[in-house]
């Protein structure tokens, strides 16, 4: 068969499998067998085995798990309602006043939580009630939180870039570092948007709450210590080179424990949903993995990577114009799968096309997660959709409707780190290279 031939028979294999609601990983190990089946003289169990063995047999890998039961542990814990009130006074003077508490709240919380899922259900738990008490605009409430809710998936510890690295064999600390700028600059998208949004919309906002006086803002602002505690310790350690990605995974662990004791929130009962959510969880990304190595392997006994690269490189197409077609591409797939998928089911076919552009990986991956995070505010498949679903009782499509502002100033960031890529990759170079 030739590679078009076979790329529409795996291509069509795999559609059909997901449509018949088979489990992402398995579809990804089915069509990779069939393609080792149909085209190379080996056995495909021992392909099989090998390979998934390969795949999580990873040091790196082990700060997966430890990051998400970290998040688990504080999404159990008063952190959330301890960062709303030592935000709260600080936002009151600023154009949007509270709604700014969402992106913030969202940002400080990724960078310890490492999901966009989690972030999003913290924060929205508690903002929401508040906001609405208060008179903000629901629509603005409710989109600010989604968009926001991204950010778990860029700012580190990243679950998703540590997927990434594992997959394209590149450094998670150098992706940590990648990722903090950008995601600085999409906060600050977000909030510049609240800002003239509620500017434009007086008449939309609540009355201005009551003065408070200064000392009383400093006072109220201890209860960020504790949150602040955790990312210096977590990311500190990283940045400062004490630890590794994994152990550093440990210390966010540890650090979670000590304040979820602390804060009176650790039981036996929150501890063992936390580890037990966490197990899931962290099994299904790993099983995701494990299949999609297989489908690598596959796709790399047809050739097609090769052949897809030669094609890219054949036509002449400028890094921008790849760029267009990709986001695009993202985008559209993740209307139907979730970002990690999206990740480890891509990565071997687009990142020939990548390097054949010239593209620095380290940056692609960033580029990836901002187009990624798009997928999450994209219905039907979106996460933060159905989170924000869940807490509201609205309609998923309505939901989306109210978050498509942030929706294009991800469209912004995408198209600012593809004019500037060294805000992705100054930081990286210039603290490596010390």
């Amino acid at each position: 068969m030739d590679l078009l031939t076979i790329s529409l028979t795996l291509g069509g294999l795999l559609l059909v499998l997901l449509a018949a609601g088979l489990w992402v990983a398995l579809a990804l190990m089915v069509a990779g067998l069939a393609a080792i089946f149909l085209m190379v003289p080996v056995p495909p169990g021992a392909v099989m085995a090998t390979t998934v063995w390969g795949s999580i047999n990873s040091w790196d890998l082990a700060a997966l798990p430890m990051f998400i039961w970290m998040g688990e542990i504080l999404f159990r814990t008063r952190l959330a309602e301890d960062m709303f009130a030592g935000l709260a006074p600080w936002m009151r003077r600023l154009p949007g006043r509270l709604l700014h508490v969402n992106i913030l709240g969202c940002a400080i919380f990724a960078a310890v939580s490492g999901s966009s899922a989690a972030t999003t259900a913290t924060i929205g738990r508690m903002s929401l009630p508040e906001l609405r008490k208060r008179g903000y605009d629901e629509r603005m409430a409710i989109g600010s939180l989604a968009g926001s809710g991204t950010l778990g998936l860029l700012i580190p510890p990243s679950i998703i870039l540590i997927v990434y690295g594992a997959a394209t064999e590149q450094s998670i600390a150098r992706l940590f570092i990648a990722g903090v700028i950008p995601g600085m600059m999409l906060a600050a998208l977000f909030m510049g948007y609240t800002a003239v949004w509620s500017m434009i919309n007086r008449k939309r906002m609540p009355e201005a709450d009551p003065r408070i006086p200064y000392l009383q803002r400093i006072w109220q602002t201890r209860r960020l210590f504790p949150i602040l505690a955790l990312i210096v310790g977590v990311i500190g350690s990283i940045y400062g080179g004490f630890a590794s990605p994994t152990e550093a995974a440990v210390v966010g662990v540890v650090l979670s424990l000590v304040l979820s004791w602390f804060t009176g929130t650790l039981s036996r009962a929150t501890f063992v949903d936390a580890l037990r959510n966490a197990s899931r969880t962290s099994c299904m990304i790993v099983l995701i993995l494990a299949g999609a190595s297989v489908l690598t392997v596959a796709m790399g006994y047809t050739g097609i990577p090769r052949a897809l690269a030669q094609f890219i490189a054949e036509q002449g197409y400028s890094p921008y114009a790849l760029l267009a077609v990709l986001t695009l591409f993202f985008v559209v797939l993740g209307c139907f799968l979730d970002g990690i998928s999206i990740v480890v089911l891509t990565a071997s076919v687009i990142l020939p096309m990548v390097e054949a552009a010239g593209l620095d990986i380290i940056w692609f991956g960033i580029y990836l997660v901002i187009v990624v995070e798009m997928s999450q505010i994209t219905p039907p498949v979106g996460f933060n959709l159905f989170v924000i679903q869940g807490l509201t009782g609205h309609n998923i499509l309505k939901v989306a409707g109210m978050t498509l502002p942030f929706f294009l100033m991800m469209i912004v960031a995408v198209a600012l780190i593809v004019l500037f890529p060294q805000l992705a990759l100054w930081l990286p170079q210039t603290m490596l290279a010390r």
